[in-house]
C-alpha cells in the first residue's frame, strides 16, 4: 500500500492507448500504479500475427520489465492470472506471446488465464475464429489453468438468471469479476481446500494438457 491505500498488483497492457485512457478516466483509474500501464500506438487490427510477431513483439520487453518489477515485490510469488480475449489481435496474439515469455522466465510458477472465446451469435469481427484457433495451441502448451468465458453465455445469464432486459458490457464484466473472485476466494480467506493456485490446478485438471 502506498499513501495508506491498496494498489492492485496488476499490469494493464494494450497495443493502442484508447482503452488505457478510458481506464484512467474511470472510477478506478487512480487505484493503479501509473508505471503499470503499458501500451503501444498502432493497435493490432484484429490480427493475431500482428500481436504475436510484429507490433506485440516490439512492446513485449517493456511489459516483461514491469512483470519483473512486480514479481520482485512479492514475498512468495504463486503465479500469474491473465485476462484477455481470443477474438481480437492483442489479447490473442500478444497475450499468448506474453504467456510464453513469462513461462520461460518463471517456469515453476502457475499460469492461469481467463480467456474470452468468440461465440457465433455475439461476434464483432469475421476473423475471430482464426485468432482463437491460433491462440488455443499456445494456451494448451504454456498455461496451467484456463477459465473460458464467452459473451453469448454471459448474455444468457443476464437474460435468464438476472432478468435484465438490456445488459451492458458493465453487467457482463460484473459477472466475470464474480467468477474470478470465486476462483480466488480460497486464496484470500482461511480454509483447507484449494489454498493456493497449484492446489486449484491439482483438483481441477484431471491429467496434463486437459486444462
Amino acid at each position: 500500500a502506498t499513501g495508506g491505500r491498496y494498489v492492485p498488483r496488476a499490469i494493464l497492457m494494450d497495443l493502442e492507448p484508447g482503452t488505457m485512457d478510458s481506464v484512467r478516466a474511470g472510477p478506478f483509474g487512480q487505484l493503479f500504479r501509473p508505471d503499470n500501464f503499458v501500451f503501444g500506438q498502432s493497435g493490432a487490427g484484429n490480427n493475431w500475427a500482428k500481436g504475436h510477431y510484429t507490433e506485440g513483439a516490439e512492446l513485449i520487453d517493456s511489459v516483461l520489465d514491469v512483470v519483473r518489477k512486480e514479481a520482485e515485490g512479492c514475498d512468495c510469488l504463486q503465479g500469474f492470472q491473465m485476462c484477455h480475449s481470443l477474438g481480437g489481435g492483442t489479447g490473442s496474439g500478444m497475450g499468448t506471446l506474453l504467456i510464453s515469455k513469462v513461462r520461460e522466465e518463471y517456469p515453476d510458477r502457475i499460469m492461469e488465464t481467463f480467456s474470452v472465446i468468440p461465440s457465433p451469435k455475439v461476434s464483432d469481427t469475421v476473423v475471430e475464429p482464426y485468432n482463437a484457433v491460433l491462440s488455443f495451441h499456445q494456451l494448451v502448451e504454456n498455461a496451467d489453468e484456463c477459465f473460458l468465458l464467452d459473451n453469448e453465455a454471459l448474455y444468457d445469464i443476464c437474460f435468464r438468471t438476472l432478468k435484465l432486459t438490456t445488459p451492458t458490457y458493465g453487467d457482463l464484466n460484473h459477472l466475470v469479476s464474480a467468477a474470478m473472485s470465486g476462483v480466488t476466494t480460497c486464496l484470500r480467506f482461511p480454509g483447507q481446500l484449494n489454498c493456493d493456485l497449484r492446489k486449484i490446478a491439482v483438483n481441477l485438471v484431471p491429467f496434463p494438457r486437459l486444462h
